[in-house]
């Protein structure tokens, strides 16, 4: 059972309000799926990047990436995340603040089958977040990656796959005039959501 609503909250469960806003920018944005992820170390140092969103639905926010990258290292430490979404031609906002756990393994299969065949080839030949001498080595170890699976279909790297953010606590935004935003959190509990409205 999901609490009594405040005045102007756009509806029960935010995710299907985060749905239904990402519909909505289908076509007036140039990535409407772009998403940022915060992360940190065990001892709390944090860092953020820009990703994309893969799915979205009651169980969280999906996301792909090098399980050795640097967000991948600190979700091993500290498998907690924060997601914010901002839809400009709208001027709302979506935070998702949760703990994460790994797509399974036919789920990060099945989407990296359905990837580029350049952006497959850029995962084995990518080791993400490692120092390198210059755009040269990038390039070779393309091009060895190419060589090596030159007619064969390119296999999910085994360090490679999906990360999901289960949605613990949800914050819709929604700019007004004055600076009189409406913001509103939602908190997932045993029964549904509970939702306040905070002040701006």
């Amino acid at each position: 059972m999901t609490s009594p609503l405040p005045d102007g909250a756009p509806g029960p469960d935010p995710i299907a309000v985060f749905q239904r806003w990402r519909a909505e920018v289908e076509g007036q944005m140039p990535e409407p799926d772009a998403i940022t992820v915060a992360t940190a170390t065990a001892g709390g140092v944090p860092s953020a990047r820009m990703v994309l969103m893969r799915r979205l639905g009651s169980e969280g926010v999906t996301f792909y990436t090098n399980y050795e990258s640097r967000k991948g290292r600190e979700l091993g430490e500290n498998p907690r995340a924060a997601v914010v979404w901002w839809a400009w031609p709208l001027r709302r906002q979506v935070r998702v603040e949760g703990s994460v756990t790994l797509d399974t393994s036919e789920g990060s299969d099945a989407y990296f089958a359905a990837r580029h065949r350049g952006h497959q080839l850029g995962a084995h030949a990518s080791a993400q977040s490692s120092v390198v001498r210059d755009r040269a080595e990038l390039e070779r170890s393309y091009a060895q990656a190419e060589a090596r699976f030159e007619g064969a279909e390119v296999p999910r790297p085994e360090h490679w796959g999906g990360y999901t953010v289960s949605p613990e606590v949800v914050e819709l935004w929604i700019q007004r005039d004055d600076r009189m935003h409406d913001r509103f959190s939602y908190t997932a509990t045993a029964d549904g959501w509970s939702v306040v409205r905070l002040a701006p």
